[in-house]
């Protein structure tokens, strides 16, 4: 059986021998009708049997196998595209053609992924591809297949290379270089950089110097000058080391589709770029996900290993079906972050009766912390609303749109008027909105 799969079950037939035979069963069809053209078709059958055994010779005694490796990295970044690199060598002296078959994982649902290639003898071919994932989790390649051709093409012959691997596809970690910037003390907008004016003194003692022109009056150290006889002042640097943490909702609220990624990827990914930012400032991050029960908790701190942390933690999360439970997310920051902080909220209302349901909860947190929710524009209602109503069936719907758009203003204003910051964003300025939110605040130092 091993023989039989070896030398015919991998053998297979390309178009260029039926055609060819069909040409010759044409000509056999005339020479019906004109018999003395009949040695034409008889030749030409002989001479295609003669090279379809020269072709199988080659390519199954002859031909080696060519050299095929997939290079990649070792996680996936997600919604970003992802470099994949086939290194295919030929191994003979001959041209060869190659038909190219990547197993790809089913999560990108392609089932016609083929490439066609041209190899000189010896070349040496680096092709590159790039995928996109939309979902977190793991992705299993299978084999990379080869159909190898000659000159001739009359036969092909089948390899199946062993190359099966599992590449985890992690939050989207590529954001982060993109962010880099945004760790200075500057608020980032597409109009141009602007500095924050600080409305506060930081309090976090730095050293006792010597008063020079221009110091503030206000922080001079009586004490010390009586001991040197010259006027000393306390210096303040910015404060660190204040806890963010980051609370995201797995509701089925957060289940909502985006551009292929539900309103939880982006809260993670948003998450995973703040993050960064935060231990960037020296702060301490935190992050609690939560649904119907608790979900991770990690405490603050500014390790640099922290990010390492919440990236492994958010990389397996999943949204629930279940009514997000706000009442335990309160008694769980009770009992476990003593220190005030600032706490982002990421979520989703999508009606004021919905905000209602837990704004006493939201109430309860905001009078310990500093809380900013953040939820999300449902852009499919803005665009539905922002079309031109041509029959009564468009101006209903418009209409419902319109209503829907203003509850969310709504929501944003009745958060403001418990003392609540709020974001209400769309999902693909929600990192820019969040990370701005967090600057501003740190400049103003009012966290």
């Amino acid at each position: 059986m091993t023989l039989i799969k070896k030398y015919i079950g991998n053998l297979f037939i390309t178009t260029r021998f039926y055609l060819v035979l069909g040409i010759c069963i044409v000509l056999f069809i005339v020479s019906f009708f004109y018999e003395p053209f009949f040695i034409v078709p008889q030749f030409s059958l002989y001479v295609i049997l003669i090279l379809c055994l020269i072709d199988y010779l080659f390519l199954f005694l002859l031909c080696r196998i060519p050299q095929v490796k997939r290079l990649m990295a070792d996680r996936f970044s997600n919604s970003d595209e992802n470099k994949v690199i086939l290194q295919i060598t030929n191994m003979m002296p001959f041209e060869l053609y190659v038909d190219i078959i990547d197993e790809l994982p089913v999560q990108f649902q392609k089932r016609d992924w083929i490439l066609f290639q041209h190899l000189k003898g010896r070349q040496q071919k680096n092709i590159i591809y790039k995928v996109t994932p939309t979902q977190r989790g793991e992705y299993h390649f299978g084999n990379i297949i080869l159909y190898v051709k000659s000159l001739l093409g009359f036969l092909m012959h089948r390899y199946d290379i062993a190359a099966e691997c599992v590449i985890p596809v992690y939050p989207s970690f590529m954001q982060l270089r993109k962010y880099e910037l945004l760790s200075k003390t500057t608020i980032q907008s597409e109009n141009g950089n602007k500095r924050m004016r600080k409305i506060g003194h930081s309090m976090e003692f730095e050293q006792i110097k010597e008063y020079v022109s221009g110091d503030d009056i206000r922080t001079i150290n009586w004490k010390a000058t009586a001991r040197k006889s010259a006027l000393m002042v306390n210096n303040y640097t910015d404060e660190k080391s204040q806890q963010v943490y980051c609370l995201i909702d797995k509701g089925r609220l957060m289940k909502m589709p985006f551009n292929n990624l539900s309103l939880l990827d982006y809260a993670i990914n948003s998450t995973l770029v703040l993050s960064s930012v935060c231990l960037q400032k020296q702060d301490k991050v935190g992050l609690i996900t939560f649904a119907n029960k608790i979900g991770t908790v990690l405490a603050a701190d500014r390790k640099p290993i922290q990010r390492a942390n919440i990236l492994q933690l958010l990389y397996n999360q999943e949204t629930q079906f279940l009514e997000s439970d706000y009442e335990m997310l309160y008694l769980q920051i009770r009992s476990r972050i003593k220190q005030r902080s600032l706490l982002i909220l990421f979520a989703n209302f999508e009606s004021l009766s919905g905000l209602k349901r837990q704004l006493n909860y939201l109430r309860s947190i905001a009078r310990h912390h500093l809380l900013i929710v953040i939820f999300f524009e449902n852009t499919e209602l803005k665009q539905s609303a922002s079309r031109l109503a041509i029959n009564l069936e468009d101006v209903y719907i418009k209409t419902i749109a319109e209503k829907f758009a203003f509850e969310k203003r709504l929501i944003v204003k009745e958060l403001s008027n418990h003392g609540i910051l709020s974001i209400l964003t769309s999902p693909e300025n929600l990192t820019v909105n969040t990370i701005n939110k967090y600057l501003e605040l740190k400049a103003r130092q009012a966290i």
